[in-house]
């Protein structure tokens, strides 16, 4: 329990999740082959010498007039603070709702769960038949020498008008913005303006897929650029 000491400093929030979340182990072929806490799959020492991976997701949320809901993530957050994000980046856990394959029925739970408790997004708001998956993503990227993402990460599409409150314990900020506002703050990123930063699944996704994808969400053709049969391993 050495690593609980040292962790005094942690948020409490943050640490019970840590600790009681017990995310989905998978190999590269996103096969189930355990469970570990959330705590375990973030360390990167347990990422590099184990090379364990996860199940996760990330939600891309439009709205009506096809603007991307972006969240910043809270100061408390032990990977990747303050740096902002696609509308909502979790992990199902190991318990029988989320750990449904059929239709990626238990990712979909997931997303429905943690859109609850980050964004309060009722879940009559965002039913789970509205979510498109739209492909798979193998990335890993450290956040600083200690903690870091080892992620099968699900892309999920889905459009509808929400009621948000965000929970202050996960997201610092809010925005929507549309393609050109966006690639406004990607400028910024890279320039180094404003502190800003983005968060590297979120970078890996507008790199490959968000931009294209998103042509498709305004053309109301979003299922023909569905492909849940690759996983793209990205760097």
């Amino acid at each position: 329990m050495g690593d609980v000491v040292n962790d005094a400093n942690m948020d409490a929030v943050q640490r019970r999740l840590m600790f009681e979340d017990e995310c989905i182990l998978v190999d590269e072929n996103d096969k189930v082959v355990g469970h570990e806490s959330k705590y375990n799959c973030h360390l990167m020492e347990k990422i590099e010498s184990e090379n364990w991976l996860h199940r996760a997701f990330s939600v891309f949320l439009f709205n009506s007039k096809y603007e991307l809901l972006l969240q910043q993530r809270s100061a408390t957050k032990v990977t990747f603070p303050l740096v902002w994000t696609n509308t909502c980046c979790s992990h199902p856990l190991y318990r029988e709702s989320e750990l449904i394959e059929e239709n990626a029925l238990g990712v979909r739970n997931a997303a429905q769960r943690k859109l609850l408790d980050e964004l309060g997004i009722p879940a009559e708001d965002v039913p789970v038949d509205q979510f498109i998956p739209l492909g798979r993503m193998l990335y890993k990227a450290p956040s600083d020498g200690k903690w870091g993402e080892h992620e099968l990460d699900y892309l999920l599409f889905i459009v509808r008008d929400v009621n948000v409150n965000p929970n202050p314990d996960e997201v610092a900020d809010i925005k929507y913005v549309n393609q050109e506002q966006l690639k406004e703050l990607l400028r910024k990123a890279d320039a180094g303006e404003e502190g800003l930063k983005l968060s590297p699944w979120f970078r890996l996704v507008v790199d490959n897929f968000l931009f294209k994808w998103w042509d498709h969400v305004e053309k109301g053709t979003i299922q023909e650029a569905a492909d849940m049969k690759t996983i793209h391993k990205l760097t």
